[in-house]
């Protein structure tokens, strides 16, 4: 049976506890900080219950069972097939992770990291074993989300990188290959630029930001859940992409010369659009929408799996 090293228990260290350990992976969780340590197993269970309730996870009780907490992190890494670090965000917490990652994971393991926008050169470079580390970074939250982008220095082997996807598809997550660094990877980059634009023309006035969120969640989003955006305009245009491009092209060239600037995101402007959004949340209010967005994902999860 293989074995993972999770390190970190927070979100999204529990979250890969729960994918691997449905997967049928020994899972073994470092994590510092004594009430997340703590708090850790019971919440992964309840992770692993609520999938099973959408036909996401067989046997949930036996994959809780193959979940245990480390003693340390070289307990933890200890015998491990692959290592996911999911420590903070921060490059010099990074390095010092994956020095001691590195110093005492078996040869040839690959060392990954869940980090949502440093790359892998910025915390790896003076490593021994720097060709086995890499990015791979899931969206949240990922056990109902399944794609994980997976990016290497320039100096990180074909191998570990093929290896990292094999791993990731083996465990039903879906890989994608991020051919060379780029600050915030691919799937950020394309959330700025949506996000800047929906910022933009809520600001100016153009659409208020509930009718802005429906024209995604009750439009686009609706294509997208299964869709890519290349995908998409293929199927817009008698003779595919190629033809998609030559009728739409004089469009998407003003507006692309009509892009938001960086005053978009100016705390005043952005406090203006969270004002017309509604009253500020509460911790409460977070957790609440939270675990609604989590059964509506699960519903959905459990449709595409069905439907495909």
């Amino acid at each position: 049976m293989p074995h993972v090293a999770i390190i970190g228990a927070g979100l999204i260290g529990r979250a890969w506890s729960a994918i691997f350990a449905r997967a049928g992976w020994q899972v073994a969780i470092w994590e510092p900080v004594a009430s997340q340590r703590a708090a850790a197993p019971q919440l992964i269970a309840a992770q692993l219950a609520d999938m099973a309730h959408h036909g996401l996870a067989d046997d949930p009780d036996a994959a809780a069972r193959r979940v245990r907490m480390a003693v340390s992190l070289a307990d933890a890494v200890l015998g491990a097939d692959f290592v996911q670090e999911n420590g903070p965000e921060l490059p010099d917490a990074k390095r010092a992770l994956f020095a001691e990652l590195d110093a005492v994971a078996r040869p040839g393991v690959v060392l990954a990291s869940s980090t949502s926008a440093i790359v892998p050169s910025h915390f790896t470079e003076h490593l021994a074993g720097r060709d086995r580390c890499l990015v791979g970074h899931p969206v949240n939250p990922p056990h109902l989300v399944p794609v994980v982008e997976i990016c290497g220095a320039p100096w990180t082997s074909d191998a570990a990188k093929a290896r990292a996807r094999e791993v990731y598809a083996s465990i039903g997550q879906v890989p994608v290959t991020i051919n060379k660094e780029i600050d915030g990877f691919v799937l950020n980059r394309l959330q700025a630029a949506l996000l800047s634009e929906a910022f933009r023309l809520v600001e100016e006035g153009y659409i208020s930001p509930q009718d802005l969120d429906h024209t995604v969640s009750d439009g686009l989003g609706l294509r997208w859940s299964f869709m890519g955006p290349f995908a998409t305009i293929e199927l817009n245009a008698p003779e595919g992409i190629a033809d998609y491009c030559r009728r739409y092209a004089p469009f998407f060239r003003r507006t692309v010369g009509d892009q938001p600037t960086l005053k978009v995101w100016d705390d005043a402007d952005t406090q203006r659009v969270a004002e017309l959004w509604g009253p500020k949340p509460s911790a409460a209010d977070i957790a609440e929408k939270s675990r609604w967005r989590d059964r509506r994902l699960a519903s959905l999860a459990a449709h595409k799996r069905d439907a495909d």
